[in-house]
């Protein structure tokens, strides 16, 4: 269902055009995939470095480290969240850039621990902001990797720095440490949210696309005949009238080769549009391909089933297409019922369609019920 990833470097190397400049080629599957992922880092990563400006500023404050450090920590909080995503935007594999995005945060942020000395509480908002990130954006194995480049780059920082270990925090930096604690996993969980609402979305306008005709929106045959298959088997467990109707549009391919087929799918459309206002919302249409089209008529007789395909009839006679108006769409239906003689669906499917070739031979434009 979901496109592979391809692996192939040179699948996403510029190409050289006959011009001889270097051509781009356009976004595929893997890179579209990997640019909504970095889109969706972008905003956790600017608001919480942003927010762990304030808490780390107290705690440098403390050490009274030099002016280079100041100017890291404003690149780091204001600078890097938006070139982190410059980065992983214009790369040619966005989402392995953003894993090395994610990894470098890890690492940026183990530097401030250890500048810090390694400041209970800002450390702790700085752990809880990494260990997020990394186990949603990558599960276990990202989490794990990122925790210990953390882990050695902290202690690096402390042996290269010489700054001497104080787990103590100041009670501003407890105050401005508490919000980053309670509002980072609340934003955490809105971006979450909103990409869990959009993968739903994306899952049902795959399930239409799967068990929907394009052009009509009643069901494709593949889904219609399992649709079947079960009314067939429910029918005859709880002993329930049903009926089956096979519909063709007569001289289809007279119609295409006068008047194209654009006038072709018209009057295709036109047939379901007729088909769902005349039938019941019970009654599952499907298309069968080209200009055949089935119906199951749950819990109808033959008789009400061939009441409504004389309605259909009498509105086609009437009805003219806008781009053809000289075209009159003409119809015909084989029609047959579910009896207890029938020992498989497809038995009842062969029963409607020879009823069908029966209407054809006997003059079209009419519907025939199977003997």
């Amino acid at each position: 269902m979901f496109p592979k990833i391809m692996n192939d470097e040179s699948f996403y190397k510029k190409t050289v055009a006959p011009g001889g400049e270097p051509a781009i080629p356009p976004p595929n599957d893997h890179q579209r995939s990997g640019l909504r992922f970095a889109r969706r880092v972008r905003l956790p990563r600017a608001v919480g470095l942003g927010w762990m400006f304030f808490p780390i500023s107290a705690a440098l404050v403390d050490q009274s480290v030099a002016g280079g450090w100041w100017l890291f920590l404003v690149g780091w909080a204001f600078v890097w969240p938006h070139l982190a995503w410059q980065l992983a935007s214009k790369a040619i594999d966005p989402l392995s850039r953003e894993i090395y995005n994610l990894k470098t945060d890890a690492i940026l942020a183990g530097v401030w621990v250890g500048v810090m000395g390694v400041n209970i509480l800002p450390s702790t908002a700085l752990l809880m902001m990494m260990c997020m990130n990394l186990m949603g954006a990558g599960g276990v194995r990202l989490f794990v990797a990122g925790i210990v480049l953390m882990l050695v780059s902290s202690l690096v920082t402390l042996q290269l720095t010489g700054i001497t270990v104080t787990f103590g925090s100041a009670q501003l930096e407890w105050w401005l440490c508490l919000p980053v604690i309670v509002m980072y996993p609340l934003l955490f969980a809105w971006v979450s949210y909103q990409t869990a609402t959009k993968l739903a979305e994306h899952k049902r306008r795959l399930q239409v696309m799967s068990t929907r005709d394009g052009m009509t929106g009643v069901y494709n045959r593949r889904h219609w005949e399992i649709l079947l298959r079960n009314e067939f088997d429910n029918c005859r467990r709880y002993n329930r009238d049903a009926t089956l109707l096979i519909i063709d549009i007569d001289h289809f391919k007279s119609i295409n080769d006068t008047w194209g087929h654009d006038v072709g799918d018209e009057a295709i459309v036109a047939l379901t549009r007729q088909l769902q206002m005349t039938l019941r919302g019970s009654d599952v249409i499907g298309r069968f391909g080209g200009d055949e089209f089935a119906v199951i008529m749950c819990g109808t007789p033959a008789e009400n089933a061939i009441a409504a395909m004389s309605r259909v009839h009498e509105k086609l006679g009437s009805l003219r297409l806008p781009c053809a108006p000289q075209v009159t769409l003409r119809i015909s239906v084989g029609i047959a019922p579910l009896t207890s003689q029938l020992g498989h669906y497809r038995e009842w499917l062969k029963s409607a369609d020879i009823a069908l070739y029966k209407a054809k031979n006997a003059g079209r434009n009419r519907t025939e019920v199977a003997a």
